[in-house]
């Protein structure tokens, strides 16, 4: 049973805040993070930066492809990928504004998105 009354422990008391938190706490703070803008032209799709990537549509450059050894074999997670048998030869290229972890890959009248980290690039 409790009494009436309630007798607690004045030292364990919390502090009254007269304070305010110092200023380097809140410029210590993470940053909130922030999502990339990209720009776009009214009226043409942007392919690469939305993520949709049809790759019929891609035509290889002029310039800047190279020939790369795929180290193993990788499935397809979607239409947009290619997929990958390891010690096979294909052709690869970027586009501007492509992930840099991912290239154009070409094999015969096969294309699409394929990873670098499963290529041996070639000169």
């Amino acid at each position: 049973r409790f009494s009436g009354t309630f007798v607690g422990n004045a030292e364990s008391a919390a502090p009254a805040a007269t304070t305010s938190p110092p200023a380097v706490a809140a410029a210590s703070l993470p940053a909130v993070p922030t999502i990339p803008v990209v720009p776009t032209i009214v009226g043409v799709p942007n392919t690469v930066a939305e993520g949709v990537l049809n790759p019929n549509e891609v035509k290889p450059p002029a310039s800047g492809t190279r020939r790369a050894r795929v180290l193993y074999d990788y499935e397809a997670a979607d239409s947009t990928e290619l997929a990958l048998l390891a010690d096979e030869m294909i052709t690869v290229y970027s586009l501007p504004g492509m992930d840099p972890d991912w290239l154009i890959g070409e094999r015969g009248n096969q294309k699409g998105k394929v990873p670098v980290t499963y290529l041996e690039l070639l000169s």
